[in-house]
């Protein structure tokens, strides 16, 4: 969108537009009224992540993960961390395959963690691993560069 952002609240699911004149961090939600952003990612269900690859215009780092996954769990905390720096430039989305079989299957996830960087419904990057916050930063900084 050229004269704003188009942003989905991550509490109500909400399409909002942002206008290009005013700071993203510090918007909110014109049906909820929570923040945009939190600092933390937004755990969607397969309805929630459709929703924000269909409607939103941030890129979108979406971390699939299961909950009994070993490093999928041990890089949820260095997912929030990068969420705190990476807002509002991104926004962070935690997508659990088990709860959303046929949205891995369509994204052809074939292990966890896998990392997505998407802009407006377009991959633009791809990883598999565990990594520190710094490493999830400078990957999906170099991802949005290209």
């Amino acid at each position: 969108m050229s004269n704003g952002l188009q942003i989905v609240c991550g509490h109500c699911g909400q399409i909002n537009r942002l206008p290009a004149d005013r700071a993203p961090a510090q918007g909110k939600c014109g049906k909820c009224h929570t923040p945009l952003f939190s600092g933390h990612p937004i755990e969607v269900d397969q309805a929630a992540f459709e929703r924000h690859v269909a409607h939103s215009s941030l890129p979108l780092l979406v971390d699939v993960w299961a909950p009994w996954c070993g490093p999928c769990r041990a890089m949820a905390p260095m997912f929030a961390r990068a969420a705190q720096e990476l807002e509002p430039r991104v926004q962070l989305l935690k997508l659990n395959s088990d709860e959303a079989p046929e949205v891995s299957a369509r994204l052809g996830i074939s292990g966890i963690p896998t990392m997505l960087l998407l802009q407006q419904g377009r991959e633009l990057a791809r990883i598999s691993g565990a990594m520190d916050s710094q490493r999830i930063v400078a990957w999906t900084l170099s991802g949005l560069r290209q």
